[in-house]
């Protein structure tokens, strides 16, 4: 009996803050569809790579700071260099500061590293993966925004959901550019994800329940379910979609709720 194609056969794959967390989780689930991956991070990405090569799967560990310029052309190299090619950008690393908060006691350098990180990280990669692309005459580009992007969130985090609107607006631009270049950019907005960055935040019951009272579904989501977003965009199976947002969420913005 044929064995089924896999979803990123050949392909190469760029994913920035995988070395754990949701890339990670992200890394393991491409390389497990046949792509050879790049994981770029700040972190030590080595046991990841361990990780997906003992699984049978290819990948390389670069050390990659997205707010350095030098350092993600540096990225974009290693993986052209590494496996010949870069067919998929997939823009994961983000942050959400704990003193996020409201407007007027967010301080300008909580707000500044927000979207240092958020949005120029993901404009530099962008800048130096599409050359390569172009080259090659295709490429997709996952860039991970939010469903903060498209409403207001209930807890204040003024730094964060601004980010993520740019992110979005962003992609959009990036795709209307080269849409008829072959390359396809799309936005991947989840809603709260049990990681360990959104534990430490819901460390009681109390904050726990203030966020899962606006979920529709009852629960956060998995890692696992933002991966199989991130495989979709990435993969020919969203080929016709370029400049759009893929919300996985809960049913959160599908659901008028008045925060607590």
């Amino acid at each position: 009996m044929q064995q089924p194609r896999l979803r990123l056969d050949g392909r190469v794959a760029l994913i920035t803050g995988a070395s754990s967390g949701l890339g990670r989780v992200g890394a393991e689930r491409f390389a497990a569809e046949g792509a050879r991956v790049v994981i770029a991070d700040v972190a030590d990405g080595e046991e990841a790579v361990e990780a997906i090569a003992a699984a049978g799967g290819e990948a390389s560990f670069v050390a990659c700071d997205v707010t350095d310029e030098a350092s993600v052309q540096a990225a974009v190299e290693h993986t052209v260099e590494t496996f010949g090619a870069l067919d998929v950008l997939y823009n994961n690393a983000g942050v959400m500061l704990s003193d996020d908060d409201a407007p007027t006691n967010t301080s300008v350098e909580t707000y500044q590293r927000t979207m240092d990180i958020n949005v120029l990280g993901s404009l530099l990669t962008c800048k130096y993966a599409i050359p390569q692309m172009l080259a090659q005459g295709r490429g997709s580009i996952v860039n991970v925004a939010s469903f903060v992007a498209h409403l207001g969130a209930a807890t204040p985090q003024i730094a964060y959901t601004a980010s993520k609107g740019a992110v979005l607006a962003m992609t959009r631009e990036i795709a209307v550019i080269y849409a008829r270049q072959g390359i396809r950019a799309n936005a991947l907005c989840p809603g709260p994800v049990m990681t360990p960055l959104l534990a430490k935040f819901l460390s009681d019951d109390a904050r726990r329940n203030r966020r899962l009272v606006h979920i529709p579904m009852g629960r956060f989501g998995e890692p696992a379910e933002i991966a199989n977003g991130a495989l979709f965009l990435a993969s020919d199976e969203s080929s016709w979609m370029t400049g759009q947002s893929l919300i996985v969420d809960g049913g959160i913005t599908a659901a008028y709720t008045t925060p607590e």
